[in-house]
This record gives structure tokens, sequence and C-alpha cells, in this order.
């Protein structure tokens, strides 16, 4: 009895100091995150309807089929893609972020395989002039723009300073060794998609190219093989007014935090990231439901230490090992985290704050 009192005081003292009802909560709680969906059309998806009519959840993640799988998810064809992201569009009564992986090369979910311009990977384009990367990359942003899609999780800016690194090296996702030349041919690209109106995610801070292991599959260590000069990238990018959206990476290194990886880790998303490279947009998470994270750290656990880290959004793509997540499930269980105050209700607040701005 006494516990149920507790709970009914926190709730009408959090209502009462910040004249925010139960609902409106959620509602900014289901703004700061992007989920994953399955299906390839919209007006029969009732759960994603409720989603956005409900919670009003911040934004969608389109897949051409399920991680390591030839099961087609979201995308068939031109067509059918625009035609979707249209109809949650207008059943939305607010701006959503239609966001997708489309770096060129080995990460694409839009290719000629399903009717789409096919875009070289990074180290190709690296390989190129300026110009070569100017023409590819305005191709690249008006397709996204005319279908419809507004957030685009690219360009990648770590570092191809490991030839044993798999995910990132081997693929060609990176377009060098050379921070500079990384700065170069990153800053071709965000122009071209910001001419389009595409939000830009810079990724995987703080440097995914060193590491010898893949974050979709486990824990991944960078602590002796990662440099300071990964950081490069993102100095030069903030500085310049390049960089308003940057996404976390899964990995640990314990020289920048002895207990949590990077997505989690407050020492390297606000102490480092914020207060010393004084960088004043949005932090997105990788994929929460990657094996880095989910095999090592509860639902609970992961919220609560992203949010508290300085993460603004939190993706949930639901195409990995086909686990699925309600988006009903992270709204409920961060809003009870605020109640027993946990996370800060003011967290939310300066999220969605952030979110605002770049809509």
């Amino acid at each position: 009895m006494i516990k149920i009192l507790s709970f009914l005081f926190l709730c009408t003292s959090l209502f009462a100091s910040n004249h925010f009802t139960q609902s409106e909560i959620k509602k900014m709680i289901g703004k700061m995150v992007i989920l994953g969906f399955n299906g390839h059309t919209f007006n029969k998806n009732e759960t994603l309807k409720n989603d956005i009519k409900k919670y009003n959840l911040g934004g969608i993640i389109l897949f051409d089929k399920y991680y390591k799988s030839k099961k087609k998810k979201n995308i068939k064809n031109p067509k059918q893609l625009k035609e979707l992201i249209t109809d949650i569009q207008n059943f939305s009564k607010y701006k959503m972020l239609i966001s997708i992986d489309q770096e060129g090369g080995w990460v694409s979910r839009l290719n000629k395989n399903n009717g789409f311009i096919q875009t070289p990977k990074a180290s190709s384009v690296s390989k190129k002039n300026l110009t070569f990367a100017k023409n590819t990359y305005e191709k690249l942003a008006y397709e996204l723009s005319s279908l419809g899609i507004n957030l685009n999780f690219a360009p990648v800016v770590d570092l191809a300073i490991n030839k044993k690194n798999k995910v990132i090296v081997y693929q060609g996702r990176s377009f060098s060794k050379d921070p500079n030349k990384v700065v170069k041919y990153s800053k071709v690209f965000i122009e071209e998609m910001n001419k389009k109106n595409v939000s830009s995610v810079i990724k995987h801070f703080p440097g995914h190219g060193s590491s010898l292991g893949d974050s979709h599959e486990g824990f991944v260590d960078i602590t002796n093989t990662w440099k300071e000069k990964e950081l490069k990238p993102y100095k030069e990018l903030i500085n310049n007014n390049y960089a308003n959206i940057i996404m976390t990476a899964h990995v640990y290194n314990k020289n920048l935090d002895k207990n949590y990886p990077a997505t989690l880790s407050y020492n390297i998303n606000t102490k480092l990231l914020r207060k010393q490279m004084n960088f004043k947009g949005l932090v997105i998470s990788d994929d929460l439901q990657m094996n880095a994270i989910s095999k090592h750290y509860s639902l609970k656990e992961t919220l609560t230490l992203a949010i508290n880290s300085g993460v603004n959004i939190l993706l949930f793509g639901n195409h990995i090992n086909n686990k699925s997540i309600k988006l009903k499930t992270i709204v409920d269980t961060i809003y009870e985290q605020i109640l027993e105050d946990k996370i800060k209700l003011s967290k939310i607040i300066d999220s969605n704050k952030l979110i605002k701005e770049i809509l």
C-alpha cells in the first residue's frame, strides 16, 4: 500500500511541477524513437498507426530485407516505396523522420536490384575527384528526397586504419585512413544532402575503423586499437558546422570509459562529445538491438543508460534475429524510469527541443 501511494505521489508531483499530462510525457518519449516495422504498405498496419497517433512516434527506419536474410522487409521498388512513405506522412499530423542507411556500395537499402540508382562505396568515390563525388551524391540526394526520405544514416567518417576490420574497412565504407580526406569527401556528401533537405548522420562515434569485431554480432573492444586521430573528422565537421546529427558506436574503450560502451557512456557522449568537442546537435544511438548491446544489457538498463549518457534518439531497427520490440514497451519502460527518478524529465524535454530544430 505504501509503495502504491508513493508511486501515485511521484506521478502527481511530476505532472504538477512540469504541467505535463501522462499522455504528453509519453508522446515526448515516443518522439525520441526511430522504429523499424514490417511490411511494404501502411494502410493495414494498425500497430504503426497506433504508434503514430498515441505516442507520436518520432520516425521510422526502412530496410530492403532482414539482417542476414533474403526475406524482404519494406522496400520492393521506387513506386511502392514512395507510396508507403507518402501514406505514413499523410497519416501523421506532424513531420516524421523517414530514415535509411544509404551509404553506397555494400550498405545500400536502395540498389539497382530493386530499381534504384547504384551509388558506389565510399572507398571508390574517394579515389575519384571531388566533382565525381559531388555528382554522385547529388544524384543520391535527389533520389532520397523524391521518395520522401529526410534522414540518411551516412556518411561514415570512420578511418580505414585497420585492414582486418571487416565491418567498415573491408566493405569499403570508409573514405580513407587519412582524416583530412575523410573530412573533404564527407563535406561534399553532407552538402549535397542538405541541398535536398535530407539530414545526414555522421557515424560511428568515437570511431569504428580500428575495431576487429562487428557490434552486430557481439561485444567489441577497441581499447588497444583505437587512436585519438579517429576523433579528427568529428572535430573538423563540428567546428565547421557540418555535423548536426552524430550516431554512437557500440564499441568499448576502457581508456574513455571503464564501464560502458560508447552508446551507453556519459563520459563519451556528454563529457567528450558535448563538453570537450562542443557538439550542440542530436545524438542518435546505433541500433540498440545489435548484440553488442542486447546480449549484455536489459532493455531497462539500455534505455536508462543511453538517455542519461546524452543520447537523444533511440534506434530500434526490428530487423535483427527476428526480434521485434513494440514502441509501447519502450515508452512505458522509460516512463516508469522517469517516475522512479532514474531518468530526469528534463532529458526528455531537451531531446524534444533538439529534434524539433532539425524538422
